[in-house]
């Protein structure tokens, strides 16, 4: 007899979100249809921007006859691993004089999520410690549910965020589970440019935040997307992860180069992990190394190469900053232009959280129903969430997005 087909037991999985809603939107023939769901930078024509900086280095890859397509080692390329922690901790960071940082090059901040998840699983808190409770932000980007489940941990547990009413932080709320969550468990926070509220703790928020995880011995993992990106400078970005990490934390940092430097498809990513000391540091190292060997074997070079060549040159990382904060620049002043459309309008509620939430996305506040609105009757595609893409609006679109929420808003409750 034959024997059963391969996926006679696999149920059709849903589609992921963001895609299956850009897939809508290709499909759809309306003159005036914008894209504000896709987690992508978008020029004012709403093209996407290789940065100056990386068409450069570009060339001079190409142009470079000592490079060769040899396997990288299985930890990555040194250079842009030592780099990439670097730009996260800063120049004069202490942790990194006394040797206790390295890198991890991975497949994209996910690829960095995932190693250090499978650490953490394996060697943290006990061996093999699935039932350690693992703490998402209420809400947050949906892969960081999916990473840490599928490495293995049974007890995926949100912690307030949002405060819906007011449109903001639900500081109280986040500090009472930080009191209440067991000691040792896994806290998942985002460095800045929260996804996908774009509200973020300020620097006196933060130190409550860190008093009491390091009292309550709470491990810190920072998902670092849009270093320099949020705010237009890099050490404003990375001021959080700073500061826990001159408080004495050691933590993970997943960084991703997707964003700032315009690589989404290169997929570039580095996990640096801040240790004890360098005889822990080489023990961690050595475990995540035998977790890439059986994942992906040793990463690929060409984005490492082009984050590494623009890092690692005075000149070019300086035309890079200059770069980020173009496409920060712009992200502010359309915050800025569709918060003043909205009120001109008489948009009725409250729009002033669209300019106080920073980073490419903003939380709108809008309802499922009136997202619903937006999609089928203006065309305006969306997360169900309300969240918005701000580089999907234009100088072009932004009259039009302005006058559809207006009327969702108005008519849709």
């Amino acid at each position: 007899s034959l024997s059963p087909s391969l996926a006679a037991m696999s149920p059709q999985a849903p589609p992921v979100a963001v895609f299956k809603l850009t897939a809508d939107f290709r499909e759809d023939s309306h003159p005036q249809k914008v894209n504000l769901g896709v987690g992508a930078y978008r020029t004012d024509d709403c093209q996407p921007w290789v940065l100056p900086v990386v068409k450069k280095v570009e060339k001079l890859i190409v142009e470079d006859s000592s490079l060769n397509h040899e396997y990288l080692p299985i930890l990555g390329l040194p250079e842009f691993r030592s780099a990439a922690s670097k730009v996260a901790l800063g120049d004069d960071s202490t942790a990194i004089k006394e040797n206790r940082v390295g890198g991890v090059q991975a497949l994209g901040g996910t690829g960095a999520l995932r190693v250090g998840a499978d650490f953490l699983r394996r060697w943290y808190n006990g061996t093999n410690n699935t039932a350690t409770p693992v703490y998402v932000s209420a809400p947050t980007w949906e892969n960081h549910n999916g990473v840490f489940a599928d490495a293995g941990f049974k007890d995926i547990r949100p912690y307030h965020y949002w405060d819906a009413a007011k449109r903001g932080l639900d500081l109280d709320g986040l500090l009472d589970d930080l009191e209440k969550a067991p000691e040792r468990s896994i806290f998942v926070l985002h460095a800045c440019a929260h996804n996908p509220t774009g509200t973020d703790p300020t620097q006196e928020e933060w130190k409550k935040i860190a008093e009491i995880m390091k009292r309550r011995n709470l491990f810190v993992f920072f998902d670092s997307a849009y270093q320099g990106f949020a705010s237009g400078s890099l050490d404003k970005d990375a001021w959080a992860i700073r500061f826990f990490v001159s408080e004495g934390f050691e933590l993970f940092v997943a960084q991703s180069f997707s964003k700032n430097f315009g690589l989404y498809n290169e997929r570039v990513g580095n996990l640096t992990v801040v240790a004890q000391d360098n005889e822990n540091l080489t023990r961690i190292l050595s475990q995540m190394e035998k977790i890439v060997r059986t994942t992906w074997s040793n990463p690929p070079s060409q984005g490492a190469r082009i984050v590494s060549k623009t890092l690692n040159c005075p000149e070019l990382f300086s035309e890079w900053k200059g770069n980020v904060k173009t496409m920060a620049d712009r992200v502010l002043l359309m915050r800025d232009q569709l918060k003043t459309k909205l009120q001109d309008l008489g948009t009725p509620g409250t729009w002033d959280h669209i300019t106080q939430q920073i980073g490419m996305f903003s939380f709108t506040g809008l309802n499922p129903k009136q997202v619903e609105y937006m999609i089928k009757e203006k065309h305006v595609y969306l997360m169900a969430s309300g969240r918005i893409n701000m580089c999907g609006l234009t100088t072009k679109n932004i009259d039009y997005v302005a006058q559809s929420i207006h009327e969702a808003v108005t008519k849709v409750q």
